[in-house]
């Protein structure tokens, strides 16, 4: 688990924040936040090129890489109240699978067990199962429970023969018994897979899948509401699981199996913070950004404020927890007080 930097391209943390060896614990003690890359797509079922997906989640932004960025609507600056700190890329040849996902889960149970929130930059989706695997082993086999952003269900049983792959990795979870099926919220399903077969085995574990067609019925905020009254029931810790492709792909091309009719951009970054803000998260990843189908980096720009649209929400949790009164957002659907975000405009 020795730091090698960023594995497809020159080496540079998050954004500027102190760069972490996994193999020294020592030298990362008392950090809150651990980046994790995983350049992996070995796993993909259609376009590759979300291996350099950690490379342009961390690079892209207009704005110095200094480890500061002050989020204007919370008040709290994440990257200098949180102790950040970027593990680099973990070494995951495409061409073994099984020692590529061994490795990871290695790396985020460390940084986990430790007592950071381990958030990691993938890579295509396959790279869920370890990341999950890996705080559960810290949280608890059966108490960490599941939010999951994506235009695709990912619970295939198989995938081109192979029980791995990004098509897999939610059913792993659950049949390994790391998350329940029952603490397992998808948002964001459609289009046309999976098959009835696999929707029937979903059913059978009692997933809660709230497809397209119901969050435009509801509202996204009413949908998140009932998420998280079931994701908080006999459960220590939350991950959060984003794949860029949740959102639609006229504002995320960048994607390696685009479904036209997803959120937008905004629905996603204003749901992301709200987790963050309410829920106790301990674990995330930001998956399936693929840089050679993006334009004008605004997929990479997307990824890139998932993630600190996170971090915000946490440090925006804890100065709360510690009353330090932070900023009170004013805006319906980051406290859930209704107004569904389909209906804002």
């Amino acid at each position: 688990m020795t730091r090698i930097g960023n594995l497809y391209g020159p080496d540079s943390t998050f954004l500027g924040v102190p760069s972490a060896d996994l193999s020294d614990p020592p030298s990362w003690a008392g950090t809150d936040i651990m980046i994790i890359g995983a350049p992996f797509d070995g796993g993909t079922s259609h376009r590759p090129g979300a291996r350099f997906g950690p490379q342009a989640i961390r690079f892209t932004d207009y704005l110095p890489h200094d480890g500061s960025r002050p989020h204007l609507a919370l008040g709290v600056d994440p990257l200098a109240e949180l102790r950040v700190a970027d593990a680099g890329d973990i070494e995951m040849p495409s061409g073994d699978t099984e020692l590529s996902l061994r490795r990871l889960e290695e790396a985020v149970q460390a940084a986990a067990t430790a007592g950071a929130i381990p958030v990691i930059l993938g890579g295509d989706h396959t790279v869920a199962f370890p990341d999950a695997t890996g705080v559960a082993r810290h949280v608890g086999w059966g108490r960490l429970s599941m939010i999951h952003f994506d235009a695709h269900a990912d619970t295939g049983n198989t995938q081109f023969g192979s029980l791995y792959g990004h098509g897999t990795p939610m059913r792993r979870l659950i049949e390994s018994g790391a998350v329940r099926g029952d603490r397992f919220l998808q948002i964001g399903l459609r289009g046309y897979w999976p098959e009835p077969e696999t929707l029937d085995w979903m059913a059978d574990q009692h997933m809660r899948s709230y497809e397209m067609t119901e969050i435009v019925g509801r509202g996204l905020d009413e949908c998140l509401t009932e998420a998280f009254a079931i994701a908080l029931d006999e459960c220590d810790g939350v991950f959060l699981s984003v794949d860029v492709d949740v959102v639609d792909p006229g504002l995320a091309p960048g994607t390696g199996t685009p479904e036209p009719g997803g959120l937008s951009s905004r629905q996603l970054l204003d749901a992301v913070r709200r987790i963050a803000m309410e829920l106790p998260l301990a674990g995330i990843d930001v998956v399936e950004v693929a840089p050679p189908y993006d334009h004008a980096e605004v997929t990479a720009y997307l990824a890139n404020r998932v993630v600190l649209e996170a971090l915000s929400g946490i440090a925006w949790r804890r100065r709360s927890a510690a009353g330090q009164s932070p900023r009170e957002p004013h805006w319906p659907l980051l406290r859930g007080r209704g107004g569904s975000d389909d209906r804002q405009g």
